[in-house]
């Protein structure tokens, strides 16, 4: 049943031979891993607003100059992942690019980051895919929680079902909200330069003496949150078909094209318009209205916006799995994340990457927008170690031009660390978790390679010298009466061994002189070993009994359990049996030196 759900859901399994049909060529690969940085074009220029209107209406014309600023930034960190994307076409982003020049520490930091950075990209963009739905339909502000789950749910179901299927689907929604988001500019601007606009915007260039620097910069902090996903397609280079970083960076260029073009033209118009945060009502939601009313246009820019913002958690569908396998092969993480799916994804990072995001929208109500703060740190700190990272690398390798590239990289790791520093001062508050959450994740990250460090030294033959030792092989088979089930677990015993013990724990002497008449009168070639057990347990007189037995033959034979189970024909029969064999498979199972094994018969009815 449960396989014949999960054929439906996520389709067929598919050969490893077709990993390369899966490959991405620009254009899916621009829906799939720009959903997130385009989606930050229906918060950006909120965020940038929500902290000049606490200075007044007239303060907003900074809006402008700092998008401005915001564009520029866009720009040197799109010139900086390019050549991050050419330095190591095998993907990992921040993470490699630490790893290789800085050394552990910090290359944990930044995968650490990314990884807390696409759980938030999940939570946030849901949340705020349903802000969009609830500012057209009021009604359904009630059900936010219920809406931004569902979305996850759907795309968890979308990204098992593989990155070329899922690509195909998601890059509708993804290019219709960047014609939609076209059109708007394009109108609306059209609108205000023929006058048809009459709204009151701040006077630009204004000298307003209550504006502090700290104001602005903080403003510049919050717009900084519109490049969150840019460094998503130098993380998940291995998705690309090849020459895979020549499409990595045609993609990245685009991106931060399109992305520059529809923040700039949203600040304009929201100025132009004199736009001002609305708690009801979205940045794009006023704008769509001003410029077409309330009708079928300003619903389809809404819904498409929605979806745009729903659709933002795929970039971390993508990259958030690749990088879980690039920090698992490094023992960071656990093995799981190194595994594919039936569809050729790394399902379990996908499945964990819901769980986790779907748990922080239920745990803040779907009111997710306090952690856009945190979110934006976690961006800037691997955008800053990525960018000090390649600064050492041209240093140390000086290839040709060399120092054009150490100088474009040096102006992104100047201005990214400015930024964090920016982020961390002027909203300490929202962001002061992050000093004890990253060196919180850093030390996990230690100590799981620290395991696997351990039982890798622990479980190292060398080949020379150690060889098998031959033992023999005593057997202890519990059993609770004499049946079909015991007869085939003594059968298959005594293939493996002369040295079989049947051990029968009972409650009461009557129960107990039955078993030793009734086994004497079977005589199946066993000895019988008979234990009475004072307060109804099985558990301590077994446990008792195998010590006893390891006590005297562990030296010379290995110990094995062979627990008899009858299997049930149909699964909900399973409840009407006692369960005895799993909990005692479950309390040897630990138990030093000894095997723990069951033999199973199967029931016809």
């Amino acid at each position: 049943m449960l396989g014949k759900m999960k054929r439906i859901l996520i389709g067929k399994p598919m050969k490893s031979a077709e990993l390369d049909a899966e490959k991405l060529g620009k254009w899916k690969a621009l829906a799939i891993l720009s959903s997130d940085a385009l989606s930050s074009v229906a918060y950006g220029t909120e965020q940038i607003l929500l902290v000049l209107v606490a200075a007044g209406f007239a303060a907003l014309w900074y809006s402008v100059p700092i998008s401005i600023a915001v564009l520029g930034l866009l720009v040197i960190l799109i010139f900086s992942y390019r050549q991050t994307i050419f330095a190591y076409p095998t993907g990992g982003g921040a993470y490699i690019v630490a790893k290789d020049n800085l050394g552990t520490t910090p290359s944990l930091i930044a995968g650490g980051s990314l990884l807390v950075d696409y759980i938030l990209t999940v939570a946030v963009s849901s949340s705020a895919g349903t802000d969009a739905i609830t500012s057209a339909f009021p009604v359904l502000h009630d059900y936010s929680v219920i809406i931004a789950l569902i979305m996850i749910v759907f795309l968890t179901v979308m990204n098992l079902r593989g990155v070329t299927e899922s690509a195909s689907v998601l890059a509708i929604p993804i290019y219709l909200f960047i014609f939609s988001i076209a059109i708007l500019i394009i109108s609306g601007g059209i609108k205000f330069l023929t006058g048809g606009m009459h709204a009151a915007a701040p006077e630009f260039g204004a000298s307003l003496s209550h504006v502090s620097l700290f104001l602005l910069l903080k403003a510049f902090s919050s717009g900084c949150s519109a490049l969150t996903g840019v460094e998503a397609v130098s993380n998940a280079i291995p998705n690309f078909k090849q020459p895979a970083e020549k499409n990595a960076a045609g993609t990245l260029l685009l991106m931060g094209c399109i992305l520059g073009a529809m923040f700039i033209g949203i600040t304009l118009l929201a100025y132009g318009y004199g736009i001002k945060p609305d708690p009801k009502a979205t940045v794009i939601s006023q704008i769509a209205e001003a410029t077409f009313g309330r009708g079928g246009m300003y619903f389809i820019i809404q819904g498409v916006t929605a979806l745009i913002l729903f659709l933002a958690a795929n970039t971390a569908y993508s990259a958030f799995p690749l990088l879980s396998f690039m920090m698992a092969k490094d023992k960071y993480m656990p093995h799981m994340f190194m595994v594919r799916g039936d569809r050729l994804g790394f399902s379990n990072g996908i499945i964990f990457l819901s769980v986790m995001s779907a748990l922080l929208v239920v745990g803040f109500k779907g009111d997710t927008g306090s952690l856009i703060p945190l979110y934006a740190v976690g961006v800037f700190i691997p955008f800053t170690l990525s960018q000090l990272g390649m600064m050492i690398r041209w240093i140390k390798i000086k290839p040709s031009g060399w120092q054009t590239k150490l100088l474009v990289n040096t102006i992104g790791m100047l201005t990214t660390l400015s930024i964090t520093l920016i982020f961390i001062f002027t909203k300490f508050t929202q962001t002061w978790v992050i000093f004890i959450f990253l060196p919180l994740v850093v030390y996990v990250f230690m100590r799981i390679k620290r395991h696997y460090c351990n039982i890798a030294d622990e479980l190292r033959i060398d080949i020379q010298v150690d060889k098998p030792a031959k033992k023999g092989n005593t057997i202890v088979i519990p059993v609770a009466g004499i049946t079909r089930v015991v007869m085939n677990t003594i059968s298959y015993a005594q293939t493996m061994s002369d040295h079989v013990v049947a051990l029968y724990i009972g409650f009461d002497d009557e129960a107990i002189r039955k078993m030793e008449q009734k086994w004497e009168e079977w005589n199946p070639g066993v000895r019988l070993v008979v234990i009475k057990s004072r307060y109804r347990s099985i558990m301590g007189p077994l446990k008792k009994f195998i010590d006893t037995v390891e006590w005297k033959t562990a030296e010379t034979d290995h110990i094995t359990i062979l627990i008899p189970q009858f299997i049930t024909k149909h699964w909900w029969q399973n409840v009407l049996h006692n369960q005895t064999s799993f909990m005692i498979r479950a309390y040897l199972i630990n138990y030093k030196d000894v095997i723990v094994t069951t033999v199973p018969y199967h029931l016809n009815r």
